[in-house]
């Protein structure tokens, strides 16, 4: 086995079906988690920055976390869904590079892989609201987190084994050739994991040319053409992508986050965040709490 493999594992958030309709309709979705589908009924559209992808019956579809998107339903949706968080030993996504829609012809082993997802993890489901604005809130994150330390360790292992085959269905050559990963030139590559594993440190764009026996300009250079993002701009990138996921999984304080991911104090932690998602940490945080049903 490829001990690049063993290093992922899921911590599973929900699992369910449902009937989705035209309220299914949603924009700007950037959310710190995965997302797969198996539709069978209906049909709908999720589209991304660059492109959009019809949801058909007998598909299967993954959004990696952080992959921006609008999801939208015209009727009806049959939908079979799971999200899930992905942790893995150094830092790198499994999809670190391939921030985008996929689509796959789903096998019956798939469907049932679904089916048996959502028996052996029950009460999954997102019965609050079907809008992420209102089911992406930190309390349910660490609600769904806790079901997962209750389960047996049988039930961990077949959960993770039935995520693991249902990702291999998106793990093949043509589907990663596609995000050019492989034409990288490999100081590109090799700067890209090196600033995956160290987000918690105040990383400069030298460094990474030092490392590559380069000029900084060469390196800048070679690096936006072939990412199309400045270094430093794919470092900050980076680092708030960690930061959302730690003020969305975790309790940590502000200035605690601003350290853990590399940054001098809170006050360039806070400039950074808001020019990348538009929001302060603060008023990120506070969309991601729980809303006051009684008021619903």
């Amino acid at each position: 086995m490829n001990k690049a493999v063993i290093k992922y594992s899921f911590k599973l958030l929900n699992a369910d079906y449902v009937k989705l309709g035209s309220e299914w309709n949603f924009e700007n979705v950037i959310s710190p988690y995965y997302r797969l589908y198996y539709i069978d009924d209906g049909e709908g559209v999720i589209s991304g920055p660059n492109d959009a992808v019809e949801l058909k019956p007998g598909n299967l579809y993954l959004i990696p976390s952080f992959t921006h998107c609008n999801l939208y339903c015209e009727s009806t949706l049959g939908q079979y869904f799971v999200q899930f968080f992905e942790e893995s030993s150094d830092g790198i996504s499994l999809f670190t590079n391939c921030r985008e829609i996929f689509e796959s012809k789903a096998d019956l082993i798939d469907i049932e892989n679904f089916k048996r997802l959502i028996a052996i993890n029950p009460g999954r489901g997102l019965e609050r609201s079907a809008d992420p604005v209102v089911y992406e809130k930190d309390i349910y994150y660490r609600e769904f987190i806790e079901l997962n330390n209750l389960q047996s360790a049988a039930v961990q292992y077949e959960t993770q084994g039935i995520i693991f085959q249902l990702i291999s269905k998106f793990l093949k050559p043509d589907i990663f050739n596609r995000n050019k990963q492989e034409t990288r030139p490999p100081v590109v590559v090799g700067a890209m994991e090196y600033i995956q594993r160290r987000l918690g440190e105040p990383l400069k764009v030298s460094q990474l040319a030092d490392r590559a026996n380069l000029s900084v300009d060469y390196f800048s250079k070679i690096f936006h053409l072939s990412t199309g993002q400045s270094p430093i701009n794919y470092i900050l990138q980076k680092k708030i992508e960690r930061a959302q996921y730690l003020i969305t999984t975790t309790e940590k304080q502000q200035g605690e986050i601003a350290e853990l991911t590399g940054f001098e104090n809170v006050q360039h932690f806070s400039r950074v965040f808001k020019r990348i998602t538009g929001l302060t940490p603060g008023a990120y945080k506070n969309q991601n709490m729980i809303p006051n049903y009684a008021d619903r």
